[in-house]
């Protein structure tokens, strides 16, 4: 009978050894991948609180049922899974929920499409951005061809400096050099038309 109970005893405290070494295993694993959980979640949910939110449910249900990890796969493999499974809950979730556009919610009755901000410029806004454009591109037809080139590829068109480089056949060291001449010339430019109105 005293066999029996030392032997026991012996896989209690095995067991508890095992389930300690594994909580360390999880926490290690959990302080170093956690960005990569992170990522992870958020590809699936496209949003960070979501995604934190996602982690956060994962870790736990990995802490909860940490006894049923097996060790036959890495434990960051695991916690991973977990993590995917809970941002996939999120997104069944979030599929039973819709919101009409157009039906009027809060205190104000308003249609959510009413209360949303017009993202369009104002008339002000289009105008102002249309002047200066019109300003901008007058002070690049001041400059000379290889400079006002360089200025279009860049500034206007918005290539890298080795693709406006290959573009115009020349070496990116040009490119650079022309684009900083075109610049301080147009600020000057414009500085001077300030001046003189």
């Amino acid at each position: 009978m005293q066999v029996i109970e030392t032997s026991m005893g012996e896989e209690e405290k095995a067991g508890a050894n095992l389930l300690s070494e594994r909580a360390q295993e999880l926490n290690d694993a959990v302080s170093r991948y956690r960005p990569m959980f992170y990522k992870k979640a958020f590809r699936y949910l496209g949003n960070a609180p979501d995604a934190d939110d996602a982690v956060q449910d994962g870790l736990l249900s990995a802490c909860k049922h940490l006894s049923q990890f097996r060790g036959e796969a890495q434990m960051s493999s695991w916690l991973t899974a977990i993590v995917i499974n809970a941002a996939r809950v999120q997104l069944r979730r979030r599929r039973g929920f819709h919101l009409s556009v157009e039906q009027q919610n809060g205190e104000e009755a308003l249609a959510l499409s009413e209360r949303l901000p017009d993202l369009k410029p104002s008339p002000e806004q289009a105008c102002w951005t249309a002047e200066a454009r019109r300003r901008l591109f007058w002070a690049a037809n001041q400059l000379s061809p290889s400079q006002r080139r360089a200025f279009q590829l860049r500034d206007i068109d918005g290539l890298t400096t080795t693709e406006a480089a290959h573009v115009l056949g020349v070496p990116e060291g040009t490119v650079k050099a022309q684009l900083a001449r075109a610049r301080t010339k147009i600020a000057q430019i414009v500085q001077k038309r300030k001046a003189t109105r």
